[in-house]
């Protein structure tokens, strides 16, 4: 057979970079029921310490066995998550989700008050009345482009645009910019992943011929030993596919985002808040909504819930971190990026109705009706409630280039009740940080384990992944840890304690997270944000007892 130019070094090393690039951080073979088919040295080791098991994890399994044996928590800590909607009924989370005692589940009335009907564990903001729910949004820039264009697209220059209409053309600029990129970029990934599939058919066509059979297995391909040059050939590149990360279910994921990108993220014409009829600028409309915090896709808020809340040792999936915890669940954020009123809403609501903490694992490039967000955040501080958001997984410097929201208002101030969390690996080596984190010196607190995570995945399944999305939890989950021991601290109090008891490493030099080059550099890792350590349960709970013992003797 005529050598194929499917295995010309060019070609695979391309193919390899759109690998890279496309496949879903999620698990490369999808969610499962049985966690025992997880790698051990994964499963919880977020909860793992580099005392014990050498491993850059909270130390929470040593603040249960060594500080806790004897104690009792002095009140339970709700934490809202505000997200993509949460699998309440995880076999994982029972008698774990926040309960709203007021309200009488499924009577169609608002038996509190509070402007939301039948609000039983908490609210999704992307539904109607009638129970239709919003899956996917288009991008934030898509929106601000869209809603200019009729405004600026004929301007060729800013001169020509009146003096208080300038900062708007700008933003119209921006958001232009950031359109026609991400399209390009999206369209040629679409144009590599169909390429890339045209090439697996061909390679496995010829293995399955060598084989006799229609379909194969990466069982079968690892046991080819005896065959022509062309077939080794081709098992040789199959296998280096796999060991890049290549699964027959991690293609199809790849390209069905592919297609989310392009048919939902950056369609101009995509409009899906028609369903909820308000109006996403006005934040007094707020007649809108329903009762399903679960919603079409909870499978990222349900694993950022497992992280904060799983029963622990209950012989079933994850060790959550925090025990005498509720998860409040708050359905804010679509596949796409999500609305600044429905999280600002989300944050009050939280507030409102009783969060000691509200995690937000989501972000954005842009967020025209900040302020909305901003107001938010400072009601939450004024009821001494707690935020901690994800830094993002762009690999990029939040000094720079920030992800929304931000604790930054503004007016240039800052919030003080907010947490910013970037993602650690498990080992203390170059990798540490994790290759797809934002990092900040002035906008990132502290680090946690966001690589290699086991967590819940809906429908009492189980499923690995990484990201900042997870490191956030983590702290949140620290976070109630602490506060349900020592109650007598103040969100602000506690913030210094999550930030003033981080595991340092001041000589350790990692590789600086950076996703568009493979010439990588290193730089101290304490350099990437304020505290310069990884969040610490352990030594969290001995300063907040001596900061709770200092305040009694003030008092």
């Amino acid at each position: 057979m005529k050598k194929s130019s499917t295995f010309s070094a060019g070609v695979a090393l391309a193919l390899a970079a759109t690998l890279g690039a496309s496949f879903p951080s999620w698990g490369q073979n999808g969610p499962t029921t049985n966690i025992s088919s997880f790698d051990k040295q994964l499963v919880n080791w977020y909860n793992m310490s580099p005392e014990v098991e050498q491993v850059q994890g909270t130390s929470v399994n040593r603040v249960y066995q060594e500080l806790l044996p004897t104690r009792t928590p002095k009140r339970k800590v709700v934490v809202a998550v505000i997200d993509s909607g949460v699998d309440i009924l995880h076999e994982d989370l029972q008698g774990r989700i926040w309960t709203n005692a007021k309200e009488i589940a499924g009577n169609g009335l608002d038996d509190d008050q509070n402007g939301y009907v039948d609000d039983v564990h908490g609210w999704g903001f992307l539904g109607n009345a009638a129970g239709q729910d919003i899956t996917f949004e288009t991008y934030e820039f898509v929106r601000i482009y869209r809603k200019l264009s009729p405004l600026y697209s004929h301007v060729t220059s800013v001169q020509k645009v009146p003096a208080a209409q300038q900062e708007e053309y700008k933003l119209y600029l921006s958001a232009k910019k950031a359109f026609d990129e991400e399209l390009a970029k999206q369209q040629k990934n679409k144009q590599s992943l169909q390429e890339f599939g045209q090439v697996i058919s061909h390679v496995e066509g010829i293995l399955a011929q060598h084989l006799g059979k229609k379909e194969v297995t990466l069982a079968d391909v690892k046991g080819i030993t005896n065959a022509s040059e062309d077939v080794l050939r081709a098992r040789a590149w199959l296998l280096s596919r796999y060991e890049l990360g290549y699964t027959p279910y991690s293609f199809q994921q790849a390209l069905e985002m592919s297609d989310v990108f392009l048919n939902q993220h950056l369609n101009l014409t995509f409009d899906p808040r028609t369903l909820l009829a308000d109006n996403p600028e006005d934040l007094q409309d707020r007649r809108y909504g329903n009762p399903n915090v679960a919603g079409p896709r909870p499978d990222h808020g349900t694993p950022v819930a497992g992280l904060i809340a799983a029963v622990r040792n209950n012989q079933k999936g994850i060790d959550g971190i925090a025990q005498e915890v509720e998860i409040m669940a708050l359905r804010a954020v679509p596949q796409g990026d999500e609305r600044d009123k429905d999280i600002a809403l989300a944050i009050r609501y939280a507030v409102d109705n009783g969060a000691h903490i509200i995690n937000m694992s989501f972000g954005k490039s842009f967020s025209p009706q900040k302020s909305m967000v901003d107001e938010a955040v400072a009601y939450a501080a004024s009821k001494n409630v707690l935020l901690v958001h994800s830094a993002g997984n762009d690999a990029a410097n939040n000094d720079q280039v920030p992800s929304y929201p931000t604790s930054k208002k503004s007016d240039g101030t800052l919030a003080q009740n907010w947490l910013e969390v970037g993602a650690n690996a498990r080992l203390l080596d170059e990798n540490l940080c994790g290759e797809f984190s934002n990092y900040g010196k002035l906008s990132v607190d502290l680090f946690a384990p966001g690589v290699d995570i086991i967590s819940l995945a809906p429908e009492n399944r189980y499923n690995k992944m990484e990201g900042t999305s997870f490191s956030s939890p983590v702290v949140s989950g620290v976070a109630a840890l602490v506060w349900s021991y020592y109650p007598e601290l103040t969100a602000l109090e506690l913030k210094e304690v999550l930030l003033a008891s981080t595991a340092q490493y001041p000589k350790q030099k990692v590789y600086l997270p950076n996703l568009a080059s493979a010439n990588k550099r290193k730089i101290a890792f304490a350099s990437l944000s304020k505290s310069g350590g990884i969040v610490n349960a352990y030594q969290a709970m001995l300063l907040a007892e001596k900061k709770v013992a200092e305040k009694g003797v003030k008092n």
